[in-house]
């Protein structure tokens, strides 16, 4: 039994099957890096979260039949959604957007779009696009909040305030997008009660869905300059599980878990050094879940 609403079970309730993500990069950059709001990025960034996406090759057909080729390589996948996950990807002229978006959608084993963003990049004209995107398949929308907590979103530079969220929430849903919010699990200087408090206020914002993830201190960062300075310390093992369990318990049971831990490239990790091994990490959060059952006598819900 599940302890949470997994992504996996909602594409079942939702696609009949298993939905494979193709991971694309439509060469965005992001205001937070090309001056409009700064040139470093965010404290944690070092590369758009696309590391594991297939790189921009000017062809976005291309992309994607190297992306079903590398997961074919390990299953017989038939179902798709286009993930358009490097750096920010509402960041461009409506016109760009719809010839990126609609002819992908327009494949039949894409089953959903799904476009990660920032808050702050969906002007009237981009919500237009999506809208009519959204007409031709689902559309998820993934929006980078990390933290409802203004101090922790100035020292990560986050670049704009809760209320940008909040009225991205109100127009996504207004279009029929499903919204997936990301939050950072171990942020410096954030107690287990803040993190919490973010993610109890996730769960009644609007959004459909959640990733959690934690917090990597990748090489090349201004986080790892903090992190080699002695300025914050990261999570344990057994402080992350602990942490996810209770955040997971906070959640209403609707809204569906898309990411318990996250991927942090071995070339760049820092710390902490534990989060490499994702199956065992994975292996270790449903042991944990499995225990808190027992324990109390119901599910991580």
């Amino acid at each position: 039994m599940e302890r949470y609403h997994s992504f996996n079970s909602y594409m079942k309730e939702r696609f009949g099957g298993k939905v494979y993500k193709l991971a694309l990069d439509a060469g965005m950059t992001c205001p937070n890096r090309d001056g409009t709001l700064g040139t470093g990025g965010c404290i944690f960034c070092a590369g758009g979260a696309g590391e594991f996406s297939e790189k921009d090759c000017g062809d976005l057909q291309t992309q994607i039949e190297r992306a079903k080729a590398r997961i074919r390589a390990k299953t017989d996948a038939e179902k798709f959604i286009a993930y358009f996950q490097s750096y920010t990807n509402t960041y461009a002229p409506a016109e760009r957007l719809e010839a990126l978006f609609f002819p992908v959608a327009d494949l039949p084993e894409i089953e959903a779009v799904s476009v990660a963003t920032r808050p702050d990049c969906l002007g009237g004209d981009v919500l237009d696009v999506l809208e009519r995107l959204r007409k031709k398949k689902p559309l998820f929308v993934e929006l980078g909040l990390q933290t409802i907590h203004e101090e922790s979103a100035r020292l990560i530079r986050r670049g704009y305030p809760l209320s940008v969220y909040e009225r991205a929430v109100k127009d996504l849903n207004g279009i029929g997008a499903e919204v997936v919010t990301h939050v950072i699990l171990g942020l410096p200087r954030e107690s287990a009660e803040m993190m919490e408090e973010t993610v109890r206020y996730v769960g009644r914002s609007g959004a459909r869905g959640i990733k959690l993830q934690l917090l990597h201190v990748l090489a090349g960062t201004e986080l790892q300059k903090m992190y080699e300075r002695g300025e914050f310390s990261v999570l344990s093992a057994d402080e992350y599980i602990g942490v996810l369990c209770r955040m997971v318990e906070a959640l209403p049971p609707e809204i569906v878990v898309h990411r318990l831990t996250g991927d942090a490239p071995r070339r760049l990790l820092v710390a902490p050094a534990w989060s490499a091994d994702k199956k065992r990490v994975l292996n270790a959060i449903r042991a944990e879940f499995e225990r808190r059952n027992v324990i109390q006598g119901k599910t991580c819900q």
